[in-house]
């Protein structure tokens, strides 16, 4: 598997026939010209707001420009929701070209530091129904990156477990690397070059990832029936969520999410982009293309590229390889991150690998469309600068107004220089910017809405209404703390912060009120000052930026409160924030997973190393996963681990003496595994 290139030079793809060729122009002409409309329209508004005094100073310069990006921005997601809707609402049928038996295909699902029992319930459902509908056409591998040895203990009780009872028409493999190099995307060209040439096709899955089995064999027969196809992304809907922050991504991603799919497949043709999970690929495609370049420097700019999807998808496209979107396959699920402080960290490590991206934008070969997307995934972070930029300038434009002594003098002349605004025309504009916010949200309400058997699934037109209502308020609050913590993390990168490789939680999203606290206490204290200052200045400016200084203030309750359970359930029992997935009888791949839980979690596994060598069967298990010890090599946790089992009269005393770093180096040897057993059995340790 080579290693990719930045640079190189742009393979041609197969020609598209006429008529599609003129609609990927259309639409995205169409795309370009709703979003110049809008973002035109509204600079040239802010623009005559502040123009009353026959001329902009350069500070309202500065405020025009911030505008215009920032309005741009939002533009560009109303036009894309704009024309989504129609596809949303009227889902036109497009013909695929789709074989009757399914490529072979690899499901594989990276772990890293994950709770096992979750993922053997989805792979059991997934399996089971695959073996029944495509038998010797599928296999499942469990790609572990688990570096924490309570985590890999568990782990292994779990899949050893799952691996014995698969059906042999649909197997599942276990394999662990010893190091993790180049993270996910690492994990899964190491699966590529030692595993990949026995199969056609490989479909990549999340940890919290799971599919029915229906659109698992359509995704295979589309890859096995147009060989162009390279990549095929499906849409995931968020599934499963208990907490209140949890259920409001759900509601969400299911009420607004088609309009936004639609919107995408509309300009994005067969260019699309991969969000890492839930999509098919081509091995050979992906092997021939895209195995990521290592980055000149140090992270958190240089080194191993850390959001490996996108990039991959723009090299798979370089390469002459179709990505697609398949809007139309609906048994695609996910799971979102339980809390407002969970999805902070992700963004922490999302933001620098989309930040990392802007070295690939000039990267020669690569198609407009994939620079598009590359600037897009910059922006998505970029845009909270931006959009703190603005208020500061702003607030500062309100203060000169309201404390600076107009200077008759500065030109000849009778009016003064400092800044003026048009009040009746900025309230004008005010309401038309909240328009273009929401648009994506009033269209997501209207495409349910106009759908009767749906909207009755979403608990009918009071709680549907009241659930959008709701979400758009919290969402609004969310919006300026969200904002202040992607500033947050835009420094600490260009400070040269490494946002290492956390393991994320999935589903407990509690935080004390003590830790919400401590975490959000300079966005209370920011938001207090804003409040202050915009009151005394003027009390009409206070109520203006009441939207980002109540969210400020707010912020150690709403993250406190979002991952709450009880909040969460409470509201799902009076059918708010309810989505189709949960009435009455679920989805069944979900329900399948869900009924094969509890028969995983009990007994639950245990995650140390007495209980590894006590049981006989998981020990040779995981004897049989080690690869050999390096020869010569000195590892000091190792040379330690020994020395402390030699001296230990117990299992449980050496364990309980042992740190985190040569547990694992006990885990890795089998010599130190056998002095572990032998003191479980009462024994002495043999040197």
């Amino acid at each position: 598997m080579p290693r990719a290139r930045v640079h190189a030079p742009r393979r041609r793809a197969r020609p598209m026939r006429l008529d599609r060729r003129i609609e990927h122009y259309l639409s995205r002409f169409a795309l370009a010209a709703v979003t110049v409309l809008v973002t035109g329209f509204g600079v040239r508004e802010m623009y005559e707001v502040m123009n009353v005094g026959g001329g902009l100073t350069v500070l309202q310069w500065v405020f025009l420009v911030l505008f215009a990006i920032s309005f741009g921005w939002v533009g560009f997601a109303a036009a894309q929701s704009v024309l989504g809707f129609p596809g949303a609402v009227l889902k036109p049928r497009r013909q695929h070209r789709v074989a009757e038996a399914p490529a072979r295909t690899a499901i594989l699902i990276p772990v890293y530091n994950e709770e096992p029992t979750r993922i053997a319930a989805a792979v059991e459902a997934m399996a089971g129904d695959l073996a029944e509908a495509a038998p010797g056409r599928f296999a499942v591998f469990l790609l572990s990156d688990t570096n924490r040895p309570e985590a890999w203990i568990e782990e292994e009780a779990v899949f050893s477990r799952l691996i014995a009872s698969a059906p042999g028409s649909c197997p599942v493999h276990y394999r662990r690397r010893t190091t993790n190099h180049e993270r996910k995307a690492g994990n899964i060209a190491d699966w590529v070059e030692r595993w990949g040439a026995a199969w056609e096709a490989m479909l990549v899955l999340d940890a919290d990832s799971i599919m029915g089995a229906d659109t698992i064999l359509q995704l295979a027969r589309r890859m096995e029936g147009d060989p162009g196809l390279g990549l095929l992304q499906t849409i995931p809907r968020i599934v499963r969520a208990k907490t209140l922050f949890g259920r409001l991504q759900q509601f969400a991603n299911r009420c607004y999410g088609p309009v936004f799919a639609a919107g995408l497949a509309f300009w994005h043709g067969r260019e699309a982009n991969y969000w890492g999970h839930n999509a098919i690929l081509r091995t050979r495609a992906f092997a021939e293309a895209a195995k990521l370049p290592v980055l000149s420097g140090k992270p958190p700019f240089g080194g191993p590229v850390m959001s490996h999807d996108f990039i991959e998808a723009a090299l798979m496209r370089r390469a002459g390889w179709r990505v697609e979107l398949a809007t139309d396959l609906t048994t695609s699920f996910e799971e979102a991150p339980p809390a407002l402080s969970d999805v902070i960290v992700r963004d922490r490590r999302w933001c620098q690998g989309n930040l990392q991206h802007a070295r690939f934008l000039p990267a020669r070969g690569l198609t407009l469309v994939s620079r598009m997307h590359l600037a897009m995934g910059i922006m998505s972070y970029a845009s909270a600068l931006f959009w703190l930029a603005l208020i500061v300038t702003g607030l500062v434009l309100a203060v000169q107004a309201g404390l600076t002594e107009p200077d008759y003098f500065a030109e000849p002349g009778l009016f003064p220089t400092w800044p003026v605004f048009d009040a009746e025309r900025a309230i004008r504009l005010f309401v038309i910017a909240m328009l273009v916010v929401v648009t994506p949200k009033l269209l997501g309400w209207l495409s349910v809405m106009l759908r009767p058997k749906r909207l009755m699934e979403y608990g009918g037109p009071l709680a549907f209404t009241l659930s959008v209502l709701i979400e758009a308020l919290l969402s609004a609050l969310y919006a300026p703390v969200m904002m202040l913590a992607q500033a947050n993390i835009i420094l600490d990168i260009v400070l040269g912060r490494d946002a290492g490789w956390r393991p994320q939680r999935r589903e407990d999203g509690a935080i004390a009120f003590a830790g919400a606290l401590r975490a959000h206490a300079w966005h209370f204290i920011f938001g207090l000052v804003l409040a202050a200052v915009t009151a005394l200045i003027n009390i009409g400016l206070f109520f203006w930026t009441l939207p980002v200084t109540a969210g400020l203030v707010l912020a150690p309750l709403l993250s406190w409160t979002s991952g709450m359970r009880s909040i969460g359930l409470a509201l799902r029992r009076v059918a708010i924030l309810r989505t189709p997935e949960e009435r009455k009888g679920g989805e069944p791949a979900i329900a399948a997973m869900e009924a094969r839980l509890a028969h995983w979690r009990e007994p639950r596994p245990a995650g140390d190393i007495e209980a590894l060598v006590a049981d006989e069967a998981l020990l040779a298990f995981h004897l049989a996963q080690l690869p050999p010890l390096p020869a010569g090599g000195f590892d000091e946790a190792e040379v330690l681990a020994g020395e402390k089992l030699k001296r230990s009269t117990s299992l449980a005393a050496a364990t309980g003496w042992l740190t985190p770093a040569e547990r694992m180096a006990v885990l890795k040897s089998p010599a130190l595994l056998k002095r572990a057993k032998a003191l479980a059995g009462g024994k002495q340790a043999p040197g």
